[in-house]
């Protein structure tokens, strides 16, 4: 689909719709990660602020040139990997005593987080296509989100099971993973668009 499809103003709307739904659910999951000890949602939460920054920088840069876009694409595939970073330092953390946090409330937050997310997931595949490396930022993020808050349940019954904080430091590793993956895939859309900017210029391209 073609970019002057969907209006700039509706653009904005909506990235700024998901910015304030991910920026309510980012006190709700931090509150209760604090509360009841779990890696997993702590670092889920601090991907809900990641988030609520990479919508808000897109509503800033729709209006900017494909080169802009592009330079901006690659601090978001940066800005990707701070949840990561916040987990992995959980994890580290808890590594010497991996105490089962409280299940219920575990999986409560999840499965609200899996709602949020799923909505922003829906908002953004609608336009994921007419801001480029940006918009695809914020659908690829939303997307792994929810997957992340299934794992997350999956966890809380294994740990009811198992009676031990392992399997949410295990996930711990696993978000690691995801984020990473991500942040390659807004990587590469960011470095398209610099070639696509770089010919636009009449510009060698090696």
């Amino acid at each position: 689909m073609n970019h002057e499809l969907i209006e700039p103003g509706l653009l904005r709307r909506t990235v700024l719709t998901i910015a304030a739904l991910n920026f309510g659910a980012f006190f709700v999951e931090m509150g209760v990660a604090l509360a009841i000890g779990s890696v997993s949602l702590f670092a889920d939460s601090v991907d809900f602020l990641e988030d609520t920054a990479i919508n808000l920088l897109i509503a800033m840069a729709l209006g900017w040139s494909l080169a802009r876009r592009a330079s901006a694409g690659r601090v978001m595939a940066l800005v990707i990997l701070v949840p990561a970073c916040a987990a992995l330092w959980q994890a580290v953390e808890k590594f010497r005593d991996p105490v089962a946090p409280a299940v219920g409330p575990l999986i409560a937050t999840a499965a609200f987080a899996m709602v949020v997310n799923g909505v922003c997931a829906w908002l953004a595949s609608r336009i994921r296509h007419h801001g480029g490396s940006l918009t695809a930022a914020a659908f690829l993020s939303a997307r792994n989100d929810v997957l992340v808050n299934a794992a997350i349940i999956v966890m809380a019954l294994v740990t009811a099971a198992v009676g031990t904080g392992w399997p949410d430091l295990v996930l711990g590793v696993l978000i690691i993973a995801i984020a990473g993956h991500a942040a390659w895939e807004v990587w590469e859309a960011a470095g398209e668009e610099s070639l696509a900017a770089k010919a636009l210029a009449g510009e060698d391209i090696d």
